[in-house]
């Protein structure tokens, strides 16, 4: 078992010797698309960690954008984080119900917005209840966390950023997407957006960089899955994949190899896939 990280990767062996650690906060990050036919919250309040806060994705989030879930402002996320009662000297433990999908996208809000106290929980819930560990069906009522102090990071690039790196051959652009998407094969769970992909990126489907049990393979497993897909990793990289959501465990993979230039496409396909005006390809890239 990799050692845990608190600025990255935590073991539910980790996380259960300290749950009962007041400073320790855990938060269930659980979210899935529609065709998933699964309700996060619902889910939440049937069964979580104990102690564990609700992070809804959704509404934490640009609710002055038309894409979904787009990172929210310094200030919005300060107020969400005192309602859910964390403060800047705790420990965010951040997990979902998937394994691993949702939960590395709130790891890199708190990134984006300069913080390293969070770490995504290594396995998620399914890892968690696998081990027989305890679980809660009673809703917190956390009281408010005293505001932190956060600076956002130039972790995001936008599509005209995109449309440039695209020309430049600067950047090394890695969609996350299931390859059927990718190649523009499989049909978009959005309505209205094009098939394909940002022409010259490359695709790593997210589920490759992960074990059975939704635990994330090995920094030498890691580094080799980038290369076995194009990446060329002396590039600077840019994550993508369908909405911002599982281009940030490629993000948390790139961390977890020891590379730092690395940025993240907020609005992703939900953006680029929508807008007619911009070039996509179809097939292998």
């Amino acid at each position: 078992m990799p050692a845990s990280n608190t600025k990255t990767l935590v073991s539910t062996q980790w996380l259960n010797d300290r749950i009962n650690d007041p400073n320790v906060k855990i938060l269930d990050a659980s979210w899935y698309l529609p065709s998933m036919k699964r309700h996060a919250y619902d889910e939440y309040s049937t069964s979580h960690i104990p102690g564990a806060i609700f992070f809804d994705i959704d509404k934490i989030s640009d609710q002055t954008s038309n894409l979904p879930h787009m990172a929210p402002t310094v200030a919005d996320f300060i107020a969400a984080l005192c309602a859910m009662g964390v403060s800047g000297s705790d420990q965010v433990v951040v997990y979902d119900g998937a394994g691993l999908l949702s939960a590395a996208r709130v790891w890199w809000l708190f990134k984006l917005m300069g913080l390293d106290n969070a770490a995504v929980l290594d396995g998620g819930l399914p890892k968690w209840t696998a081990e027989n560990r305890t679980t809660d069906n009673t809703i917190p009522q956390p009281e408010r966390g005293k505001p932190i102090i956060c600076t956002q990071q130039p972790m995001t690039k936008d599509a005209t950023q995109i449309s440039e790196a695209t020309r430049s051959n600067g950047y090394e652009i890695v969609d996350a997407r299931a390859p059927g998407r990718f190649q523009g094969i499989d049909p978009e769970p959005r309505r209205g957006l094009r098939s394909g992909h940002i022409p010259g990126s490359k695709n790593l489907f997210y589920k490759t960089i992960l074990h059975e049990d939704q635990t994330m393979k090995s920094p030498d497993d890691l580094r080799a899955a980038f290369i076995a897909a194009g990446v060329v990793l002396s590039q600077p990289v840019i994550t993508s994949c369908g909405s911002g959501i599982t281009a940030a465990i490629l993000s948390l993979a790139l961390t977890q190899i020891g590379k730092t230039d690395h940025f993240l496409y907020d609005g992703s396909w939900a953006e680029w896939g929508l807008n007619p005006n911009l070039p996509i390809e179809i097939g292998d890239a």
